[in-house]
């Protein structure tokens, strides 16, 4: 599913993009969750990183286009931004946000499923490496490498990470399905463990950043495994 923004304060414009996204998924077969914002303030103010491609509108009455992706910067690195704009100018200032393309106005379908197309290739290239995790109060976005390893405890999941830890209301089973294609490996049932950062093995704990985590004796030697096969691809 791709989480889809427009922020737009032209009706006629929102129903356009309305229009070619629906004739896009039927083509395609691309499912989509779309979302509609008439001001760059109604999506920027208190944004939590929740989409996966927004279409911007450069020009709005309260916050425009330019401001709104600089404040959802600060918080989503990774969504996918494309201007939609009648003044090619600002294709150059959409270099600041990161912006992956813009698109000028009256908009052509064919010109927008270009452009759709290469912000989904990007999706799905960088859908491999993070994860989405939901949060008390909303979500955030872990690259997936920055993961430690996940704990489960009394029915609570801590991700430890580069950027410290938290509680997620994920299951483990989650999780791990979530991850199945990167190299994490159950240690217990109480460890998912990041096999890029394990250190080493010493009394039957995988030591990952210093922290001795525990193996479990049903699942040791599949781990040690797992841990030899993760290393030799690394090494070869």
């Amino acid at each position: 599913m791709i989480r889809v923004a427009i922020v737009d304060d032209d009706s006629a414009d929102v129903q356009r993009l309305q229009d070619y996204l629906d004739q896009y998924r039927r083509e395609s077969g691309e499912a989509m969750e779309l979302t509609v914002f008439t001001d760059g303030d109604e999506i920027a103010e208190g944004y939590r990183p929740r989409f996966d491609l927004i279409l911007m509108d450069v020009e709005m009455r309260f916050m425009d286009g330019m401001t709104a992706a600089r404040k959802i910067r600060e918080v989503d690195p990774e969504v996918v931004i494309i201007f939609i704009t009648n003044m090619p100018q600002y294709a150059i200032q959409g270099y600041s946000v990161d912006a992956l393309d813009y698109v000028l106005k009256p908009v052509s379908y064919f010109a927008f499923s270009q452009r759709l197309d290469r912000a989904i290739t990007r999706m799905k290239r960088r859908a491999a490496r993070y994860l989405t995790v939901p949060v008390k109060g909303g979500a955030r976005k872990l690259e997936a490498s920055q993961i430690y390893y996940v704990e489960s405890r009394d029915h609570d999941l801590t991700f430890h990470t580069a950027v410290g830890s938290f509680n997620a209301t994920l299951t483990m089973r989650e999780t791990e399905r979530s991850l199945a294609d990167l190299p994490f490996f159950r240690g217990n049932n109480s460890y998912l463990i990041n096999l890029e950062h394990v250190e080493g093995i010493q009394d039957g704990c995988a030591v990952v950043r210093g922290e001795a985590l525990k193996l479990s004796r049903p699942r040791k030697n599949a781990f040690m495994e797992a841990l030899s096969d993760y290393m030799g691809g690394v090494l070869k």
